[in-house]
């Protein structure tokens, strides 16, 4: 009860005082300071003021006006109440030399005038700042299309809260980020310095003197800052930012006397990996050969790099993967590659050769045109030819020639005798009962049903592409009555060529391939239909 009282009289007294501004003070945290670089200007009034109080327009002639804070607080020593706001502004000096924060007024009270020292941006030793920012090209000279690399170097002594870094700024080139940053310490005049490197490329799409505004860094550090009172403690977030010097580079065109498609490169290797298991260059028909070809340049992008044409000869069937390419930073070089790997399967026997792969550059080094090369390479295939099926042929009939009419007599009576023999086979053929057909069609089914269709089905659902060309071979093997290889196979129909071909590329693919079913079971489909309608007996037309 007695608290209640004591406190309904404070309350009382304190509502009936009046709070008005008789002071107002303004300081900063440094002086001198750095031009773009941030400091705290504190202002503080002795009432209870509306934030807006502070009127910061008048700053914007010579500074930059970054984050404004505002803080209260009551102090009540032997019942006599003070009330203070402060202001903490952030200011970055847009110019060097002596500029001046003017006083603030606030309910008829002004604050005093600041007079402020700004040096130029740069001129501060790089030891004696928190951070500074660095950017280095890789040369002042290069061609059309040339990767030249530049590389940011931020610089930091104090604890990083927050920032980023922006890229340079270029007209008529293609600028981008290459590789991830790097965080490594430096000593700088006996100062430790955290150090975020990045690399970005320059390609350049147009010839002439390009101008580079450097790279810059905006964001905020953690720095030790007496404790007065204010909202910060001992430690400070300070916004901080900086840019590299600017700088320019000389633009080469392509040189007139070049030949080829347009690649400019420190050095340029053409590699060739071939199996390592087989050194003389010998293999079997059907034995799938793993060939990939690796190009890789220095300061070059990867998609600069051509894409390489496979040409096989007759006998020999490329089926190449998707080109991988990749642009990697080591060592502070840009290097690019460009990998092909190929499935090469053999179909005929014999020797081949594959052509040589020749690749133009240009050294800017040199100033001359280059060429990549890998060389020729044969190849001696062994085993079986392909076995044809059997189509229907008309048969060729040999050309004769008689001296005398006498032989055609002979002839007349010999196909006499034949027709009769067919005529007697076609009655004879005519008084079979049907049991005895259906029991010689029943005994062919039997033979053709030891490998069905069902059976190629259920392979292409479980995606085993070995076992279904495998029973395709034993397939089309009991129709022919003889062992029969892919290559014939296709040969039947375009369809199943399509088909086999999709099969081959699943198999020898190092990627995931689905089998089309559909499309096979189709394509055997349609030469059954074929392969009946070409095996109509000869008879059938003498039905009456």
């Amino acid at each position: 009860m007695v608290n209640r009282i004591v406190f309904a009289l404070l309350t009382i007294l304190f509502t009936g005082q009046v709070f008005a501004v008789s002071q107002i003070q303004a300081t900063v945290d440094r002086n001198p300071v750095m031009q773009g670089e941030y400091f705290v200007l504190n202002v503080t009034a002795d009432a209870d003021l509306n934030a807006g109080s502070l009127d910061t327009s008048v700053l914007l002639k010579d500074f930059v006006v970054g984050r404004t804070s505002v803080g209260r607080s009551t102090k009540m020593v032997n019942f006599d109440t003070t009330k203070e706001t402060r202001w903490q502004v952030l200011l970055s000096a847009k110019n060097a030399g002596t500029v001046t924060i003017p006083p603030f007024t606030m309910e008829g009270v002004k604050s005093n005038p600041i007079t402020l020292t700004v040096a130029k941006a740069g001129s501060q030793p790089q030891q004696m700042r928190n951070l500074f920012i660095e950017g280095e090209l890789s040369t002042q000279e290069a061609y059309v299309g040339q990767l030249v690399t530049y590389q940011v170097k931020l610089f930091l002594a104090a604890e990083l809260q927050r920032g980023v870094i922006s890229s340079p700024e270029i007209s008529g080139a293609e600028i981008k980020q290459i590789g991830e940053d790097k965080d490594s310490v430096e000593i700088v005049d006996g100062r430790r310095f955290r150090v975020i490197e990045r690399t970005y490329s320059i390609i350049a799409d147009t010839p002439g003197t390009l101008a580079i505004k450097g790279a810059g860094f905006s964001g905020d550090i953690l720095v030790e800052a007496p404790r007065r009172g204010g909202m910060f403690g001992f430690n400070e977030s300070r916004p901080m930012q900086a840019s590299a010097e600017n700088t320019q580079i000389v633009i080469n065109p392509i040189p007139q006397q070049y030949q080829g498609d347009w690649l400019v490169s420190d050095l340029l290797i053409a590699k060739e990996v071939w199996p390592e298991e087989n050194d003389n260059n010998a293999f079997e028909i059907g034995t799938p050969i793993t060939r990939t070809i690796n190009i890789v340049a220095s300061n070059a992008d990867s998609n600069s790099l051509p894409d390489i044409k496979i040409t096989m000869p007759e006998g020999l069937k490329a089926y190449p993967e998707k080109p991988v390419r990749q642009t990697i930073v080591r060592e502070n070089q840009v290097i690019a590659q460009y990998s092909l790997t190929t499935a090469i399967v053999p179909t005929q026997p014999g020797t081949f050769t594959l052509p040589e792969i020749s690749v133009p550059w240009w050294n800017p080094h040199l100033r001359q045109q280059q060429y990549a090369t890998i060389p020729a390479r044969t190849v001696t295939i062994t085993g079986s030819a392909p076995i044809n099926p059997v189509q229907p042929t008309v048969a060729e009939q040999p050309q004769t020639t008689s001296s005398t009419a006498g032989l055609w007599p002979w002839l007349t009576l010999l196909f006499a005798t034949l027709w009769l023999i067919t005529l007697a086979l076609w009655l004879t053929a005519r008084r079979q009962k049907p049991s005895q057909i259906a029991d010689i069609t029943s005994a062919q089914s039997a033979v053709k049903a030891a490998i069905s269709l069902q059976d190629i089905e259920d392979a292409c659902d479980n995606n085993d592409v070995s076992k279904v060309i495998a029973l395709l071979q034993k397939w089309y093997g009991s129709q022919f009555n003889k062992p029969i290889n892919l290559s014939a196979i296709a040969k039947l129909s375009p369809e199943l060529s399509a088909a086999i071909e999709q099969l081959q590329q699943a198999k020898y693919s190092q990627n995931s391939v689905v089998i089309d079913k559909q499309k096979l079971i189709n394509a055997i489909k349609q030469t059954q239909l074929n392969q009946t309608q070409s095996d109509v007996s000869p008879l059938s037309s003498l039905n009456p």
